[in-house]
Protein backbone atom coordinates (compact mmCIF):
# COMPACT_ATOMS: atom_id res chain seq x y z
CA UNK A 1 0.00 0.00 0.00
CA UNK A 2 1.28 3.30 -0.99
CA UNK A 3 1.01 6.82 1.13
CA UNK A 4 0.92 10.04 0.93
CA UNK A 5 5.01 9.79 2.38
CA UNK A 6 4.95 11.95 5.71
CA UNK A 7 7.57 14.25 6.24
CA UNK A 8 10.64 13.72 9.37
CA UNK A 9 9.45 15.79 11.86
CA UNK A 10 10.75 17.83 15.13
CA UNK A 11 14.60 16.64 15.41
CA UNK A 12 15.80 20.23 16.06
CA UNK A 13 12.93 20.48 18.54
CA UNK A 14 13.76 17.23 20.13
CA UNK A 15 17.13 18.37 20.64
CA UNK A 16 16.44 21.80 21.79
CA UNK A 17 14.14 20.18 24.52
CA UNK A 18 16.62 18.49 26.24
CA UNK A 19 19.14 20.96 26.70
CA UNK A 20 16.47 23.23 27.73
CA UNK A 21 15.05 20.47 30.21
CA UNK A 22 18.76 19.37 31.48
CA UNK A 23 19.57 22.81 31.87
CA UNK A 24 16.79 23.43 34.11
CA UNK A 25 16.63 20.19 36.21
CA UNK A 26 14.00 18.66 34.40
CA UNK A 27 16.36 15.14 33.77
CA UNK A 28 15.91 12.74 36.47
CA UNK A 29 19.11 10.98 35.74
CA UNK A 30 17.49 7.26 35.38
CA UNK A 31 16.53 7.59 39.06
CA UNK A 32 13.38 6.35 39.96
CA UNK A 33 10.09 9.15 41.02
CA UNK A 34 11.04 10.08 44.62
CA UNK A 35 9.03 8.45 47.45
CA UNK A 36 5.42 10.11 47.83
CA UNK A 37 5.94 11.33 44.11
CA UNK A 38 3.58 10.63 41.55
CA UNK A 39 3.80 8.10 38.72
CA UNK A 40 3.21 10.07 35.28
CA UNK A 41 1.56 7.36 32.31
CA UNK A 42 1.38 9.01 29.13
CA UNK A 43 -1.09 7.68 26.08
CA UNK A 44 -0.75 8.87 22.74
CA UNK A 45 -4.47 7.83 21.62
CA UNK A 46 -8.36 7.34 23.80
CA UNK A 47 -8.42 3.72 23.78
CA UNK A 48 -4.95 3.52 25.51
CA UNK A 49 -6.21 6.44 27.71
CA UNK A 50 -9.06 4.21 29.00
CA UNK A 51 -7.30 1.16 29.06
CA UNK A 52 -4.98 2.47 31.96
CA UNK A 53 -7.79 4.27 33.70
CA UNK A 54 -9.95 1.27 34.41
CA UNK A 55 -7.11 -0.75 35.21
CA UNK A 56 -5.79 2.05 37.78
CA UNK A 57 -9.66 1.93 39.27
CA UNK A 58 -9.70 3.86 42.42
CA UNK A 59 -6.11 4.50 42.44
CA UNK A 60 -6.48 6.92 39.32
CA UNK A 61 -6.66 10.01 41.33
CA UNK A 62 -3.09 9.03 42.55
CA UNK A 63 -1.57 8.96 38.97
CA UNK A 64 -0.48 11.28 36.17
CA UNK A 65 -2.25 10.47 33.09
CA UNK A 66 -2.02 12.15 30.05
CA UNK A 67 -4.03 11.72 26.90
CA UNK A 68 -1.31 13.32 23.86
CA UNK A 69 -4.47 13.43 21.49
CA UNK A 70 -7.13 15.34 22.68
CA UNK A 71 -9.57 17.63 21.63
CA UNK A 72 -10.15 15.81 18.71
CA UNK A 73 -7.02 15.61 16.97
CA UNK A 74 -6.07 12.79 14.93
CA UNK A 75 -3.57 10.38 15.11
CA UNK A 76 -2.65 10.79 11.20
CA UNK A 77 -1.62 14.61 11.22
CA UNK A 78 -0.60 14.56 14.92
CA UNK A 79 2.18 17.06 15.75
CA UNK A 80 3.36 16.99 19.21
CA UNK A 81 4.19 20.31 21.12
CA UNK A 82 7.23 21.15 22.88
CA UNK A 83 5.19 20.61 26.16
CA UNK A 84 3.98 17.41 24.90
CA UNK A 85 7.80 16.19 24.47
CA UNK A 86 8.54 17.12 27.74
CA UNK A 87 5.62 14.84 29.21
CA UNK A 88 7.32 12.35 26.77
CA UNK A 89 10.40 12.43 27.89
CA UNK A 90 9.76 12.18 31.52
CA UNK A 91 7.06 10.27 32.27
CA UNK A 92 7.57 6.99 34.06
CA UNK A 93 4.82 4.79 31.26
CA UNK A 94 4.70 5.51 27.39
CA UNK A 95 2.12 4.25 25.34
CA UNK A 96 1.97 4.63 21.98
CA UNK A 97 0.99 3.09 18.90
CA UNK A 98 3.96 2.48 16.60
CA UNK A 99 3.05 3.19 13.13
CA UNK A 100 4.32 5.33 10.69
CA UNK A 101 2.27 7.94 12.31
CA UNK A 102 4.67 7.54 15.68
CA UNK A 103 7.63 8.13 13.88
CA UNK A 104 7.94 11.41 15.48
CA UNK A 105 8.64 8.61 18.57
CA UNK A 106 12.06 7.21 17.85
CA UNK A 107 13.81 10.09 18.51
CA UNK A 108 11.71 11.59 21.48
CA UNK A 109 12.63 8.11 23.20
CA UNK A 110 16.27 8.04 22.41
CA UNK A 111 16.56 11.64 23.77
CA UNK A 112 14.57 10.64 27.01
CA UNK A 113 15.12 12.13 30.38
CA UNK A 114 13.86 9.26 32.42
CA UNK A 115 15.61 6.16 31.41
CA UNK A 116 13.69 3.91 33.74
CA UNK A 117 10.87 4.80 31.65
CA UNK A 118 8.37 1.85 30.48
CA UNK A 119 7.09 1.67 27.00
CA UNK A 120 4.31 -0.19 25.16
CA UNK A 121 4.39 0.11 21.50
CA UNK A 122 1.06 -1.55 20.66
CA UNK A 123 2.01 -2.62 17.64
CA UNK A 124 5.31 -4.65 19.04
CA UNK A 125 2.52 -6.00 21.54
CA UNK A 126 0.77 -7.73 19.21
CA UNK A 127 3.49 -9.53 17.54
CA UNK A 128 2.54 -11.72 14.46
CA UNK A 129 -0.86 -10.62 14.90
CA UNK A 130 0.09 -7.33 13.74
CA UNK A 131 -1.56 -7.19 10.17
CA UNK A 132 -0.07 -5.03 7.07
CA UNK A 133 -2.22 -2.62 5.58
CA UNK A 134 -3.99 -4.09 2.45
CA UNK A 135 -5.55 -2.66 -0.78
CA UNK A 136 -9.06 -3.66 -0.97
CA UNK A 137 -10.30 -4.18 -4.44
CA UNK A 138 -11.79 -0.72 -6.20
CA UNK A 139 -9.77 1.19 -3.63
CA UNK A 140 -8.42 4.48 -4.12
CA UNK A 141 -4.46 4.29 -5.44
CA UNK A 142 -2.47 7.15 -3.48
CA UNK A 143 -0.06 9.37 -5.51
CA UNK A 144 3.42 7.81 -5.77
CA UNK A 145 6.71 9.70 -5.96
CA UNK A 146 8.12 7.31 -8.23
CA UNK A 147 9.84 6.20 -5.12
CA UNK A 148 9.07 2.14 -4.05
CA UNK A 149 7.38 2.52 -0.64
CA UNK A 150 7.60 -0.75 1.99
CA UNK A 151 4.68 -2.19 3.56
CA UNK A 152 3.19 -0.14 6.44
CA UNK A 153 1.17 -2.25 9.61
CA UNK A 154 -2.65 -1.10 9.49
CA UNK A 155 -2.20 1.10 12.78
CA UNK A 156 -5.79 0.63 14.21
CA UNK A 157 -5.04 -1.86 16.23
CA UNK A 158 -7.34 -0.92 19.37
CA UNK A 159 -10.13 -1.30 17.03
CA UNK A 160 -10.22 -5.45 17.54
CA UNK A 161 -11.75 -6.29 21.31
CA UNK A 162 -9.34 -9.44 21.15
CA UNK A 163 -6.26 -6.71 20.65
CA UNK A 164 -7.47 -4.74 23.54
CA UNK A 165 -6.96 -7.89 25.55
CA UNK A 166 -3.72 -8.05 24.66
CA UNK A 167 -3.18 -4.20 25.45
CA UNK A 168 -4.32 -4.58 28.87
CA UNK A 169 -2.25 -7.66 29.72
CA UNK A 170 0.40 -5.53 28.68
CA UNK A 171 -0.91 -2.02 30.52
CA UNK A 172 -1.15 -3.97 33.76
CA UNK A 173 2.27 -5.85 33.56
CA UNK A 174 3.94 -2.28 33.03
CA UNK A 175 1.90 -0.49 35.98
CA UNK A 176 1.98 -3.59 38.13
CA UNK A 177 6.20 -2.84 38.09
CA UNK A 178 6.10 0.63 39.29
CA UNK A 179 3.65 0.50 41.74
CA UNK A 180 3.93 -2.64 43.56
CA UNK A 181 2.33 -1.63 46.52
CA UNK A 182 -1.14 -1.43 44.24
CA UNK A 183 -0.52 -4.68 42.50
CA UNK A 184 -3.72 -6.74 43.21
CA UNK A 185 -5.99 -3.81 42.74
CA UNK A 186 -4.63 -3.68 39.05
CA UNK A 187 -4.54 -7.49 38.76
CA UNK A 188 -8.55 -7.22 39.70
CA UNK A 189 -9.22 -4.24 37.63
CA UNK A 190 -8.01 -6.12 34.66
CA UNK A 191 -9.85 -9.20 35.36
CA UNK A 192 -13.08 -7.10 35.44
CA UNK A 193 -12.41 -5.61 32.85
CA UNK A 194 -11.20 -8.73 30.67
CA UNK A 195 -14.83 -10.42 31.53
CA UNK A 196 -16.30 -7.18 30.13
CA UNK A 197 -14.34 -7.38 26.67
CA UNK A 198 -15.04 -11.05 26.54
CA UNK A 199 -18.79 -10.23 26.71
CA UNK A 200 -19.04 -7.77 24.45
CA UNK A 201 -17.10 -10.25 21.42
CA UNK A 202 -19.83 -12.79 22.18
CA UNK A 203 -22.13 -10.07 21.69
CA UNK A 204 -20.62 -9.06 18.31
CA UNK A 205 -20.57 -12.71 17.33
CA UNK A 206 -24.24 -13.12 17.81
CA UNK A 207 -24.72 -10.40 15.62
CA UNK A 208 -22.58 -10.77 12.74
CA UNK A 209 -23.70 -14.08 12.91
CA UNK A 210 -27.34 -13.48 12.74
CA UNK A 211 -27.40 -10.73 9.87
CA UNK A 212 -28.40 -11.40 6.37
CA UNK A 213 -25.45 -8.95 4.86
CA UNK A 214 -22.24 -9.98 5.93
CA UNK A 215 -20.54 -6.56 3.78
CA UNK A 216 -19.80 -3.11 4.51
CA UNK A 217 -18.86 -0.16 2.12
CA UNK A 218 -17.10 2.96 3.30
CA UNK A 219 -16.87 6.11 1.48
CA UNK A 220 -13.99 7.54 3.33
CA UNK A 221 -11.10 5.67 5.13
CA UNK A 222 -10.93 2.49 6.45
CA UNK A 223 -9.68 2.04 9.43
CA UNK A 224 -11.86 -1.03 10.61
CA UNK A 225 -9.50 -4.29 9.27
CA UNK A 226 -9.05 -5.16 12.65
CA UNK A 227 -12.61 -5.39 13.65
CA UNK A 228 -13.87 -6.53 10.27
CA UNK A 229 -11.17 -9.78 9.97
CA UNK A 230 -12.67 -10.11 13.25
CA UNK A 231 -15.87 -11.44 12.75
CA UNK A 232 -15.89 -12.02 8.95
CA UNK A 233 -17.04 -8.87 7.53
CA UNK A 234 -16.34 -7.90 3.99
CA UNK A 235 -15.24 -4.32 3.06
CA UNK A 236 -15.01 -1.89 0.14
CA UNK A 237 -13.69 1.38 0.46
CA UNK A 238 -12.48 4.46 -1.11
CA UNK A 239 -9.24 4.90 1.12
CA UNK A 240 -6.98 2.97 3.44
CA UNK A 241 -7.22 3.30 6.68
CA UNK A 242 -4.59 6.06 7.09
CA UNK A 243 -4.72 7.75 4.06
CA UNK A 244 -3.97 11.58 3.13
CA UNK A 245 -6.29 11.61 0.33
CA UNK A 246 -9.95 13.55 0.63
CA UNK A 247 -11.12 13.52 -2.81
CA UNK A 248 -12.18 9.98 -4.82
CA UNK A 249 -11.51 9.56 -8.39
CA UNK A 250 -14.34 8.72 -10.60
CA UNK A 251 -13.80 5.35 -11.23
CA UNK A 252 -13.52 4.59 -7.32
CA UNK A 253 -16.54 6.27 -7.36
CA UNK A 254 -18.39 4.29 -10.42
CA UNK A 255 -17.01 1.32 -8.72
CA UNK A 256 -18.18 1.60 -5.32
CA UNK A 257 -21.59 2.45 -6.09
CA UNK A 258 -21.82 -0.38 -8.48
CA UNK A 259 -20.86 -2.42 -5.67
CA UNK A 260 -23.93 -0.73 -3.72
CA UNK A 261 -26.31 -2.14 -6.60
CA UNK A 262 -24.62 -5.07 -7.04
CA UNK A 263 -24.94 -6.30 -3.44
CA UNK A 264 -28.29 -4.53 -2.77
CA UNK A 265 -26.30 -2.80 0.27
CA UNK A 266 -28.94 -0.42 1.80
CA UNK A 267 -26.06 1.60 3.56
CA UNK A 268 -22.67 3.39 3.07
CA UNK A 269 -20.45 3.59 6.04
CA UNK A 270 -18.22 6.73 7.07
CA UNK A 271 -15.84 7.72 10.22
CA UNK A 272 -16.89 9.66 12.65
CA UNK A 273 -14.27 12.70 11.20
CA UNK A 274 -15.65 12.37 7.52
CA UNK A 275 -17.62 14.87 5.96
CA UNK A 276 -19.49 12.26 4.07
CA UNK A 277 -18.83 14.05 0.52
CA UNK A 278 -17.61 10.71 -0.98
CA UNK A 279 -20.27 9.11 0.78
CA UNK A 280 -23.17 11.14 -0.67
CA UNK A 281 -21.50 11.11 -4.13
CA UNK A 282 -21.33 7.48 -4.03
CA UNK A 283 -24.83 7.16 -3.00
CA UNK A 284 -25.96 9.83 -6.07
CA UNK A 285 -24.22 7.28 -8.25
CA UNK A 286 -26.47 4.20 -7.31
CA UNK A 287 -29.44 3.14 -9.29
CA UNK A 288 -32.37 4.80 -7.20
CA UNK A 289 -30.29 7.03 -5.20
CA UNK A 290 -32.08 5.88 -2.37
CA UNK A 291 -28.80 4.83 0.82
CA UNK A 292 -28.32 5.66 4.54
CA UNK A 293 -25.20 6.90 5.79
CA UNK A 294 -24.14 5.15 8.90
CA UNK A 295 -21.43 6.50 11.24
CA UNK A 296 -18.30 4.02 12.85
CA UNK A 297 -16.76 5.29 15.89
CA UNK A 298 -12.78 4.81 14.73
CA UNK A 299 -11.83 6.98 18.01
CA UNK A 300 -9.10 8.46 15.90
CA UNK A 301 -9.92 11.84 17.17
CA UNK A 302 -11.36 11.72 20.50
CA UNK A 303 -12.42 14.87 23.09
CA UNK A 304 -11.95 14.22 27.09
CA UNK A 305 -15.30 15.79 27.95
CA UNK A 306 -16.38 13.77 31.56
CA UNK A 307 -19.21 12.54 29.71
CA UNK A 308 -18.31 9.09 30.86
CA UNK A 309 -17.45 7.86 27.46
CA UNK A 310 -15.26 5.23 27.12
CA UNK A 311 -13.93 2.31 24.76
CA UNK A 312 -16.49 0.03 25.54
CA UNK A 313 -19.17 2.85 25.66
CA UNK A 314 -17.89 3.40 21.77
CA UNK A 315 -17.53 0.19 21.08
CA UNK A 316 -21.40 -1.04 21.34
CA UNK A 317 -22.05 2.32 19.99
CA UNK A 318 -19.96 0.86 16.85
CA UNK A 319 -22.23 -2.76 17.43
CA UNK A 320 -25.35 -1.15 17.43
CA UNK A 321 -24.22 0.78 13.67
CA UNK A 322 -23.16 -2.60 12.89
CA UNK A 323 -26.33 -4.47 13.65
CA UNK A 324 -28.18 -2.02 11.18
CA UNK A 325 -25.81 -1.62 8.58
CA UNK A 326 -25.57 -5.37 7.98
CA UNK A 327 -29.44 -5.97 7.81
Amino acid sequence: MHRVKRMKRYTAIILALLLTAAASGCQTGGKPPPEGGRISVVCTVFPQYDWALQILGDQAGSIDLTLLLNNRIDLHSYQPSVEDMLKVSSCDLFIYVGGESDKWVDGALKQAANKNMRVINLLDALGDAAKIEEALEGMEEEDEDGEEEEDEYDEHVWLSLGNARTFCYAITEALTSLDQDHAGLYTDNLRGYLEKLAALDVKYREAVGAAPVKTLLFGDRFPFRYLADDYGIDCYAAFPGCSAETEASFDTIIFLSEKVDELGLKTVMVTESSDQSVAKTVINHTADKDRQILVLDSMQSVTLTGDGTTYLSIMEGNLDVLKEALK
